[in-house]
């Protein structure tokens, strides 16, 4: 089996949503017995989660990744299972928003040093399991798919690890995602993206929420649905939602010649980019500090002003012959 298919296999484990054939209802308390199963099954999910990043074998690493997909599954199963948090489980992203209606798995697999496939699943907040997977397809994607929705088949794979709740006036609630994309050896990726869930239940990745000026290369008046900022690997890039000035603030990247051959990469400048809700829209802040001073903050040398006093402050001692 190639390592295309093999892949192709893993996403298959996951690829068909998961519906209980009760009336739904929202989770409840997990029960003394249904609490150890879940303990047990976090222990198995630990493991074989680091193991999909971290063993020096490949085929181990797909392995362990496909035990992993099952196991995971077989503990969302279990009866109540949306109120169990997976506390000791540091190599997967579990989010979920303040109004609890879902909650969203990311994970990334190490496939070699310039390739990684991501998998993902969402739980909806139910007694029994409802359940849709998540299939990275990004690798099929010739352009990056900054103006269109994606359907959960069809997803931009990347490992999040912020989620913001938001409301809009037309088209109801939706969620701010952030996310990392390890994409190649030499590049890197971060991505905005928004989740919503259509009429029928399913969820949607990306949104026309974003109100930001074309950058070069970019075709004017189409709606922006998502935003992907790629960047030298040798560079650390912010991009997250920063409490304090109640905004997404992300490094505003320029183009430098590559250290790797021809063509250019993305580097952070030192300013920053912002996003600001306002009215259910995402507005684009192309500078979001200006911090500037009149004077230089010393301008002379402070110890000129030192006269009698020596480079601790002390007054000079006289010297004499």
């Amino acid at each position: 089996m190639t390592k295309t298919n093999f892949l192709a296999c893993l996403i298959l484990l996951l690829a068909t949503p998961v519906f209980s054939q009760k009336k739904l209802q929202k989770a409840g308390e997990i029960s003394p017995e249904n609490l150890e199963k879940l303990k047990l099954k976090e222990d198995t999910i630990g493991v074989l989660a680091f193991a999909v990043l971290n063993d020096s074998l490949e085929t181990e690493r797909f392995a362990a990744c496909r035990v992993l997909i099952k196991t995971l599954v077989a503990a969302l199963k279990i009866e109540n299972s949306f109120n169990y948090t997976f506390p000791q489980i540091k190599s997967i992203s579990v989010l979920a928003p303040p109004d609890s209606s879902f909650r969203i798995f990311t994970w990334q697999l190490f496939v070699n040093d310039s390739t990684y496939r991501y998998f993902g699943a969402i739980q909806l907040n139910n007694s029994d399991l409802q359940l849709f997977s998540l299939s990275d397809r990004s690798d099929e994607m010739t352009t990056l798919p900054t103006h269109e929705a994606l359907p959960p088949e069809k997803w931009y794979g990347s490992i999040y690890y912020t989620l913001r709740q938001f409301d809009t006036k037309k088209d109801g609630r939706k969620y701010l995602l952030i996310g990392f994309d390890a994409f190649e050896f030499f590049e890197k990726r971060k991505v905005i993206d928004v989740l919503s869930f259509g009429n029928d239940g399913r969820p949607i990745f990306g949104a026309p929420v974003f109100d930001r000026e074309p950058i070069e290369g970019e075709i004017p008046g189409l709606d922006e649905y998502r935003i992907i900022l790629e960047y030298t690997s040798e560079a650390a890039v912010r991009c997250n939602w920063d409490e304090e000035y109640q905004k997404v603030l992300y490094d505003h990247l320029i183009p430098t010649p590559s250290r790797f051959g021809g063509g250019t990469t993305n580097v952070p400048d030192g300013s920053v980019e912002g996003l600001e809700l306002k009215k259910g829209r995402w507005k684009h802040i192309s500078k979001v500090f200006n911090d500037s001073q009149k004077e230089a903050p010393r301008p002379e040398p402070i110890l000129d002003q030192r006269k009698n006093q020596n480079i601790l402050g002390k007054e000079k001692k006289k010297i004499g012959w």
